[in-house]
């Protein structure tokens, strides 16, 4: 029986660059994916659509990784396997139906410029926005960043309500459960400034009347200033390659084609894992899950290893809408109407602005195609001129704005949805009209198509098992399921029931996005040094002062 420290369940990026820290801190890990490639849902292709286009099949944008602890510890050692990271001053803008558009790019200065061209006042009101969210960013990062349910978690509040005071702190999380919708109407004055920010809500998983989708526009608004949006060059194959390698030269392993059919646990133990071949390979510390709760606690524990109402709990666990993605190869480079930045903008989302996609996420949600979805146009060739011949384009299309499960019918009535299953004839004619939408904007767009590729919500989870019903959030985002409950409130954060067990991926927090905050946060318990006998015995009453100092009136 192969025996390592950690043994990794699925090799999406939390567990490559969670594997690839635990390799350099001296562990032993093993990195086990069903799949025939590694890295999840980071998949590039050279034949997606004709040869010599690279294409990322599913993510593509890598701000949350570049931005991460994880890469801080890794960036010099990935650097010198050849990962190379490129960036762009124009991360994001949008193309509205009458020819206006809007971009945010890198420079406080010209986000001001732009954003007051649009509206008088924007522009002050953005530079107001961003001198106070960078006033307290380590708090509203932190808590992305934190285990909440922890010392550390406690510490983060401790560290708040000290700068706050009590009320201070009631008006700060109210501020973080604001919507979107009230938080852009009290902020802006333009419609063009609030559909420049609401699309990136979707990239959340949430809808821009949920609860906290006013805080995430904020932190992903500031994040894009800070950071544009990177890639690396060649695309994401070479970061998988290159934490792959890191593990490799440790003496790690990682092996596809292997798919995990139980965890074994005993004495109230994870203790190995066995494969559905029936080889079983020995945990010694860890077993470290990177799945859904409904995969883990539905399947690969054993019935009767947690109690009734876990199991009952990861059972109810929701999942959001579903995804499609189209891909272009154009034989020459976009000609958009309107202003000459949108050819050089990395993603451009095509939106009506703020009603529309509320309007969408509603058709979505009731399991309706929408209408008129927003339609995410991301550009790699941009920022990455190397994925496409001289002279030649790529569009990336992401629909975030589809039904979960079963098609009930078409908001736009032209449809003929049959019975509501994605057949090949339904998502060639849904991804029709959001071409011909496209094509309204991109006015070369049928003349320069060299070839088309389309995947439905139904195509999507057949790629991913972690992506139900094409949902590539990992589980419903709303507040029930998100930060302190994610993934549900009768099991939050990563230490499972079971003892040497961990839960990471898109249905843990952070939550979803193509960031190893989850991979992050268990090696660091993993790594942390454990504390001294003589100290264990204070905890309690340790524990007892925090509570006492929290309760304290301000």
């Amino acid at each position: 029986m192969a025996a390592y420290d950690a043994v990794f369940v699925g090799a999406g990026v939390n567990s490559l660059a969670s594997a690839a820290l635990l390799s350099q801190a001296g562990w032993n890990v093993c990195v086990l994916e069903r799949n025939d490639y590694l890295g999840g849902c980071i998949k590039t292709s050279s034949e997606l659509t004709v040869s010599g286009f690279t294409h990322e099949v599913m993510a593509a944008w890598h701000p949350l990784f570049t931005g991460s602890a994880a890469y801080a510890e890794l960036e010099s050692e990935l650097s010198r396997r050849g990962v190379e990271y490129l960036n762009t001053e124009l991360p994001t803008g949008t193309a509205f139906p009458d020819g206006r558009s809007a971009f945010l790019s890198t420079s406080l200065e010209d986000n001001m410029a732009e954003l007051e061209r649009h509206g008088a006042g924007d522009g002050a009101a953005w530079q107001a926005m961003f001198e106070a969210f960078m006033a307290n960013a380590d708090l509203s990062f932190g808590v992305l960043g934190t285990e909440l349910w922890s010392p550390a978690g406690l510490g983060l509040g401790r560290q708040a309500l000290r700068r706050f005071g009590r009320r201070g702190l009631l008006a700060y999380a109210g501020n973080a459960l604001s919507s979107c919708r009230d938080w852009l109407g009290e902020t802006f004055r333009s419609d063009a400034a609030h559909g420049l920010l609401a699309p990136w809500v979707l990239h959340t998983g949430l809808g821009p009347d949920q609860a906290t989708s006013g805080f995430m526009t904020q932190v992903i608004a500031c994040a894009l200033q800070l950071g544009g949006m990177p890639v690396p060059k060649g695309g994401g194959v070479n970061l998988v390659d290159g934490l792959a390698g890191i593990v490799r030269d440790a003496g790690g392993e990682l092996r596809t084609g292997a798919a995990v059919e139980q965890v074994l646990v005993s004495d109230g133990r994870a203790t190995a894992v066995r494969l559905t071949d029936g080889e079983t390979i020995r945990a010694q510390r860890a077993v470290v899950a990177s799945v859904t709760p409904t995969q883990l606690y539905g399947g690969l524990l054993a019935n009767g290893v947690v109690s009734p109402d876990v199991a009952a709990a990861a059972a109810r666990f929701r999942y959001g809408r579903g995804e499609m993605q189209l891909h272009f190869a154009l034989g020459e480079p976009p000609d958009w109407q309107g202003d000459e930045r949108l050819a050089r903008t990395a993603i451009v989302h095509v939106t009506h602005g703020l009603d529309g996609i509320s309007r969408a996420v509603n058709e979505a949600e009731r399991g309706l195609l929408p209408a008129e979805a927003t339609v995410v146009c991301g550009q790699p060739v941009a920022v990455d001129p190397s994925r496409a011949p001289d002279g030649s384009w790529i569009l990336w299309i992401q629909l975030q704005e589809l039904p979960a499960g079963n098609v009930k019918g078409d908001a736009a009535a032209e449809l003929d949805v049959g019975d509501g299953t994605w057949t090949e004839e339904l998502r060639e004619a849904y991804a029709d009209r959001i071409t011909k939408r496209l094509a309204k904007h991109i006015r070369n767009l049928e003349r320069a198509t060299v070839k088309r590729v389309t995947f439905s919500p139904t195509d999507i989870e057949a790629m991913n098992v972690n992506l139900v019903g094409g949902d590539i959030y990992g589980g419903s985002c709303a507040l029930d399921q998100n930060f302190l409950f994610r993934p549900f409130p009768e099991v939050p954060g990563h230490k499972t029931p079971v003892e040497g067990l961990w839960h990471i991926g898109a249905s843990t927090h952070p939550g979803p996005g193509l960031g190893p905050g989850s991979g992050y946060l268990v090696y660091k318990e993993l790594t942390k040094p454990a504390l001294p006998r003589r100290l264990l015995g204070r905890l309690p009453a340790v524990g007892q002062r925090l509570q006492r100092s929290v309760a304290k009136p301000r």
